[in-house]
């Protein structure tokens, strides 16, 4: 008896099966032959039709973002493209002067210097290298100290050698250490020590430099030929620490905390003291002042320029991704773009105190063990701090 009613609640459970999809095809079919779904092609364009941006750097990202995009690389040629477009591409050399700026942004006239010589030369991202340490990663090394340097300023890289930039093993790990210039000019008024900076780079063989005015503007070049440097003579370099010559940096600290790293972790690291939610700065007076025809917008995240932590492998991404994006006058920002443009943002560390730490802290040895970076130190605090952190008996419980 059992058995005949479970199969006459199968016989009724296909059944209602079958009238449901029966419902089913019979309404799809009523709707087709009614026309209700039938595919309809839009009478319009039911998108934007892109307008060039009023502000210069805007404007050559949108080119950028239009010249490098695979579907319109594969399906229209450059006679397709808005004439605004073709008439924003430069055709000669990149780095002969852009003369058309003059006009192309409305207040080129009343700009400060720097501002009309960055927007001439913005498109030149070649420069020829002048010192060069080739061999310096032949035994790749577990962590590049990259430090932005003035021609100048000798008693700071002599002072990070000395203390937390000292190249060899440390803690088991290989450390290599570089300085990067740029050309100290007499437009800037320099006295020249060329000859100095020649015997400390044979002498030390740690000095990478490029021929290009070393200026506040030009720091995104520096970044740019460093990522291109990179590349050719330091590609198995595990990680990089990029940073300026007068921060103080726990090495110690920063080689616990990548060798505390997930393999999946470590390949996408980029940290640091992380800036959110930034604009341009409009008061002329400022270092970072960009006026409104250069850039509109916000900023993308991006980690202070003071120093910052990355890996090998971002370093090859972030190379690939300086191609299609435009140069910009504030180095740390472009790098934000640079990650932004790869799908990528920097993640804060409470150990980057690019920002000083407590006036009532800063003597207090204590204080930077348990931090990676503090901005800023003069060479004789770097050394001191240095000694703290050896000192054998140091209690910090």
């Amino acid at each position: 008896m059992a058995l005949t009613r479970r199969r006459l609640k199968l016989v009724v459970t296909v059944m209602m099966v079958n009238l449901f999809i029966f419902f089913i095809v019979s309404r799809h079919s009523s709707n087709n032959k009614s026309g209700r779904h039938k595919i309809r092609i839009p009478s319009k364009p039911f998108w934007t039709k892109m307008s060039p941006s009023p502000a210069y750097w805007n404007l050559q990202q949108q080119v950028l973002d239009l010249l490098n995009n695979p579907v319109l690389g594969a399906n229209f040629s450059t006679s397709d493209m808005p004439d605004w477009v073709n008439e924003t591409r430069l055709t000669s050399d990149p780095c002969e002067p852009d003369f058309r700026v003059t006009t192309q942004v409305k207040d080129y006239n009343s700009l400060p210097q720097r501002f009309k010589d960055f927007l001439l030369y913005m498109r030149c991202r070649s420069y020829p290298i002048t010192v060069d340490q080739p061999d310096i990663c032949k035994k790749p090394p577990f962590l590049l100290l990259a430090i932005k340097s003035l021609a100048p300023h000798f008693d700071r890289r002599q002072a990070i050698r000395q203390s937390w930039g000292r190249a060899g093993v440390l803690a088991n790990q290989t450390i290599v250490t570089i300085f990067l210039l740029g050309n100290a000019t007499l437009q800037d008024y320099f006295p020249d020590l060329s000859e100095m900076l020649h015997f400390e780079s044979i002498h030390h063989k740690d000095i990478i430099q490029w021929d290009y005015r070393d200026s506040f503007f030009n720091l995104t070049v520096k970044e740019v030929l460093f990522l291109d440097w990179i590349q050719t003579r330091c590609s198995g370099a595990r990680f990089i620490f990029k940073g300026d010559d007068d921060v103080f940096v726990n090495t110690y600290r920063i080689l616990d905390f990548l060798k505390g790293l997930s393999e999946s972790k470590a390949k996408d690291l980029f940290v640091g003291d992380v800036i959110t939610n930034a604009g341009p700065h409009r008061d002329k007076k400022l270092k970072y002042f960009i006026p409104e025809s250069m850039y509109i917008g916000t900023y993308p995240p991006y980690a202070g320029g003071g120093g910052y932590l990355y890996s090998g492998d971002i370093a090859a991404r972030l190379h690939n991704a300086t191609q299609q994006v435009a140069l910009y006058p504030i180095d740390d920002v472009y790098t934000g773009m640079c990650l932004k443009k790869l799908g990528l943002a920097p993640e804060k560390n409470k150990g980057f105190r690019t920002f000083n730490i407590e006036e009532k802290y800063r003597s207090n040895p204590c204080a930077y063990k348990s931090l990676m970076l503090v901005h800023p130190r003069t060479p004789q605090e770097m050394i001191q701090i240095w000694d703290w952190l050896n000192t054998p008996d140091l209690d910090c419980q």
